[in-house]
C-alpha cells in the first residue's frame, strides 16, 4: 500500500472523489449526481480537467483505504476528494476506527503529491449528541492536523429539507445535486493547481 514519497502526480491530473452513496447518486440518474455535475463544470473549465468518481454506495473509510492504492496508480490525480465516514457512523463503530483510517488515505495520498480535500458528513440525531459532536470533530482535527480544505457539512442546507432528500432520509434528491455541489466547489475550486 505504499506509495514512495518521490512520486508526484501532474498537476494537471484529474479530480478523483472517494465516497460511498453520497457520491455515487444512490437511487438517481448517475447523470444527475453532483460528482457528474463537477464533471462537466471542470469539462468546460480552462483548463479543462477530468473528474473520477471511484464512490461506490455503502462503502466504508476502511474500504476506501484498501481500493486507494490501485486508484492513485491508475488514475494518478492531483486531487482527491474524500467524502467517507458516513457508512462507519451509521454501523456505530467507535470514532477512532474511521479516523485511523482516513489519516492512512490522507497520508498515502500526500506522499504521492495528491491534494486532498475532506468531506464531512453529520448523521441522524437519534445517535445522540456525544456520538455526533465526535463525529463533526473527527472532520475539523483531520483538516486542522493534516492543514486540509474542508467542506465541514457535504448537506448542509439539504439534510434538514425533505424535499431535497429521498424517502429514506439518508440520501438527497436529484433536486439537491446542484446543492451539494454549490457546497463542495468553493473549497474544491480553492484547492485545484492553477
Amino acid at each position: 500500500m505504499f506509495v514512495p514519497a518521490s512520486f508526484a502526480f501532474a498537476a494537471d491530473g484529474p479530480v478523483l472523489v472517494l465516497g460511498d452513496s453520497l457520491s455515487a447518486a444512490h437511487g438517481i440518474r448517475s447523470d444527475d449526481g453532483w460528482v457528474s455535475l463537477l464533471g462537466k463544470r471542470l469539462a468546460a473549465a480552462t483548463p479543462a480537467r477530468n473528474v473520477v468518481n471511484a464512490s461506490i454506495s455503502g462503502e466504508t473509510t476502511a474500504g476506501g483505504l484498501a481500493r486507494l492504492p490501485k486508484l492513485l496508480a491508475e488514475h494518478e490525480p492531483a486531487v482527491l476528494v474524500v467524502e467517507l465516514g458516513a457508512n462507519d457512523a451509521l454501523r456505530g463503530l467507535p470514532v477512532a476506527a474511521p479516523r485511523a483510517n482516513l489519516e492512512r488515505i490522507i497520508s498515502l495520498a500526500s506522499a504521492a503529491g495528491v491534494r486532498v480535500v475532506l468531506l464531512g458528513i453529520e448523521i441522524p440525531v437519534n445517535y445522540g449528541p456525544q456520538y455526533r459532536d465526535a463525529l463533526r470533530s473527527m472532520y475539523r482535527d483531520l483538516a486542522r492536523d493534516f492543514n486540509l480544505p474542508l467542506v465541514p457539512f457535504l448537506l448542509d442546507g439539504v439534510a434538514l429539507d425533505p424535499e431535497l432528500m429521498q424517502a429514506d432520509g439518508l440520501h438527497p434528491t436529484a433536486a439537491a445535486q446542484p446543492k451539494l455541489l454549490d457546497n463542495v466547489w468553493p473549497t474544491l475550486d480553492a484547492a485545484l493547481p492553477k
